[in-house]
């Protein structure tokens, strides 16, 4: 526990919690079916995956938009190595110290401070490796050793513990006096899409004549190593641990062609739980998904059929479900990342009309509200991406004009 801490733990969160709301308990499970809205989900975060503008554009911006759109939650990545966002490009000396002066914590800093004044929850998605971890690898390659991916998680939990004051030399006077603590960040995801090359490689090694899913394997340490890193924290002997600390693994891409001879091979999510489970992934606090559709003519309730029918999409959500069960017991499940693309701009079979993308957001909120299983549902993104080749699932044009899926989102009723 750092001395930093220590010293602000008798005020921390009197301070914070002007600007933060209290993290809610996690609720109790229901074994009910969907069919009666008595056993719907009551806590049910209604939310945005977005950075471009929150993290490295014109937060003042950003946020202002987010809370006219009433949102809840945000999630962003918290990049460890990896880009020009990364806070450990360089190797700290002390990687378990938040203070560490090899640590880049600026943006994050930033984006809490406009998070907690404008009232909206983050949930710190922990990917990249710095190439110091990974022998000078790409980012997308684990660490060679995972305490020293647990000690970043540690460092991060306690920096946004609600208790952390940053040095002077991190001050940031003009959103807050010195001296002041950081917000609360209680909610992490260990990773992004693990089952995806582009976020985990590689995603399967050959072992004498056969393929192991190795992005499972590794997986499993990653996902350990953040939960174990992230509940470390203690505030004080007397306070004990971050209260509301949750930490979600899985965060899987809804496909997976399942092909390892291929170049850009990739795992299905039921293939890759049951790998990462068998690898000895666990414990953790809620498990995550992103049931995205494959085509913008499949609304929500469509299900995946025959060679397609591992693939997880909102249609088939308790499918994942069932075997989040079968290994770990009725957990919980964050939507972290759902959207449809338009038409305009995006003219490829990703496309859907602007009506289409408004009614779907609709029946997805609806969906995951009907499952007392389902906590959190966030929709990615505000803004279209100014490239056809990036995603057009925002709520407005990239000129700023808002389709109908604006007004939806604003209309969506809030736990």
């Amino acid at each position: 526990m750092s001395k930093r801490i220590v010293l602000t733990a008798a005020a921390g969160l009197a301070v914070v919690g002007l600007a933060v709301p209290a993290a809610g308990a996690r609720p109790t499970t229901s074994g009910a079916t969907q069919k009666h809205a008595a056993h719907r989900s009551t806590k049910l975060l209604v939310g945005i995956n977005d950075e471009a503008d929150t993290l490295y554009g014109n937060p003042a911006v950003a946020f202002t938009a987010l809370k006219s759109l009433k949102t809840q939650v945000l999630r962003v990545n918290l990049y460890w190595g990896g880009n020009k966002w990364a806070v450990a490009n360089s190797k700290p000396l002390d990687p378990t110290d938040p203070g560490d002066p090899a640590y880049k914590w600026g943006l994050y800093d930033r984006l809490v401070r406009y998070a907690a004044t404008y009232q909206i929850r983050v949930v710190f998605s922990i990917v990249y490796t710095p190439a110091w971890a990974n022998g000078g690898q790409a980012k997308t390659v684990p660490p060679k050793n995972m305490q020293d991916l647990h000690d970043f998680a540690y460092a991060a939990a306690e920096r946004y513990s609600g208790y952390w004051t940053p040095p002077s030399w991190q001050d940031q006077p003009t959103l807050a006096p010195p001296g002041t603590v950081l917000p609360l960040v209680n909610l992490w995801t260990a990773w992004n899409e693990p089952n995806n090359p582009g976020w985990l490689s590689p995603q399967y090694q050959r072992v004498g004549k056969k393929y192991v899913p190795e992005a499972a394997i590794e997986y499993a340490k990653i996902c350990n190593a953040i939960y174990s890193g992230v509940h470390a924290v203690i505030i004080s002997p007397a306070k004990g641990v971050v209260p509301g600390e949750q930490v979600a693994c899985g965060v899987t891409d809804p496909r997976g062609n399942d092909a390892p001879q291929l170049k850009r091979s990739s795992i299905d999510p039921l293939t890759f739980l049951t790998a990462a489970h068998a690898a000895g992934m666990g414990p953790f606090d809620v498990y995550a998904h992103n049931p995205y559709a494959s085509a913008g003519n499949e609304p929500p309730s469509y299900v995946p059929k025959g060679k397609n029918r591992r693939r997880i999409q909102m249609g088939n959500l308790n499918v994942l479900l069932q075997l989040i069960s079968k290994y770990y017991g009725p957990k919980h499940l964050w939507i972290t990342e759902y959207g449809y693309q338009t038409n305009p701009p995006d003219t490829t079979i990703f496309g859907t009309s602007w009506k289409n993308q408004a009614a779907y957001m609709k029946q997805a909120w609806q969906i995951a509200r009907n499952n007392p299983r389902v906590d959190m549902f966030l929709w990615f993104l505000v803004r279209d991406e100014p490239k056809i080749g990036g995603w057009q699932s925002g709520l407005e044009t990239y000129q700023g004009k808002h389709k109908p899926s604006w007004t939806t989102f604003r209309s969506l009723p809030r736990s």
